[in-house]
């Protein structure tokens, strides 16, 4: 296994979750790595908007691999959200990741749930870990199962039976958005036999409660990318409204700049 990819395995400690904050472009990557971020994921919601092209519709295949370019020259691991693998073809799925992984990009998000509301068939999720095992043997995949995220009947035995074939078929780690609840979350690590993900929510634990529950791993999904949204609007809602304008911690006009090498390397 490459050092880099190790690295980024080890990163992954139940107790002392990775907090793994999303970005969607160059600057925000590139901002969160200059603040001591040793890893950092991508959000298909930020790369989507960004792009103008909806979410969770294997709309932005060619975006994420243009993005993942970009990204990987910087100093910090790198995980990409490749929703449901932009395919139901695991051939396809194998080979977009692998020119991921060519790359050098650590790990994936690769998620079993669809733009109608129901999750993809246990089999086909399956097919598309082992496909992507197979072509890319060190890659961490997150397996993600949304059925918390998705309001599906009795979630606990469905999540706990996916994870258990997602396993099986290759997935480094397991992904339930969706619960913040932390005796649900204690069950999960307990009978998950792979690092946890959970999703971080506003208002929900922090990350030492999500470590004390057994999580391994905290990402912000798309909260980042809607806080920055947010902010600008306020800042364009207070220039037109005479309000205050210099939120806390504004970057300088300098500052982001030297985000970007002038040579563009």
């Amino acid at each position: 296994m490459s050092e880099r990819r190790a690295a980024f395995h080890a990163l992954h400690r139940a107790g002392r979750p990775l907090l793994l904050p999303n970005a969607w472009d160059h600057a925000s990557a590139a901002a969160l790595a200059a603040r001591g971020h040793p890893a950092i994921g991508t959000t298909s919601l930020g790369i989507a908007a960004t792009a103008g092209l909806p979410d969770g519709v294997a709309a932005t295949a060619g975006e994420t691999l243009a993005l993942a370019r970009r990204l990987i020259r910087l100093p910090m691991l790198l995980s990409v959200d490749v929703e449901g693998g932009f395919s139901d073809d695991p051939a396809e799925v194998a080979e977009y990741v692998s020119e991921l992984a060519g790359l050098g990009v650590v790990g994936i998000n690769l998620e079993d749930g669809r733009a109608d509301g129901t999750l993809a068939d246990t089999e086909l999720a399956v097919a598309k870990i082992v496909a992507v095992k197979a072509a890319a043997p060190e890659l961490f995949i997150n397996a993600r199962t949304d059925t918390w995220w998705l309001g599906v009947d009795d979630p606990l035995p469905q999540t706990l039976a996916r994870a258990r074939a997602y396993r099986v078929a290759g997935a480094d780690g397991i992904f339930v958005p969706g619960t913040v609840d932390l005796a649900t979350l204690r069950v999960l690590t307990d009978r998950i036999d792979a690092p946890v993900n959970a999703l971080y929510q506003p208002g929900g634990p922090g990350l030492a409660e999500l470590g004390g529950a057994g999580v391994a791993r905290v990402s912000t999904g798309s909260l980042l990318f809607r806080a920055a949204l947010g902010a600008a609007l306020a800042a364009a809602d207070a220039v037109r409204d005479g309000g205050p304008t210099t939120p806390t911690g504004l970057p300088s006009y300098a500052e982001v700049q030297a985000l970007v090498p002038m040579d563009g390397d």
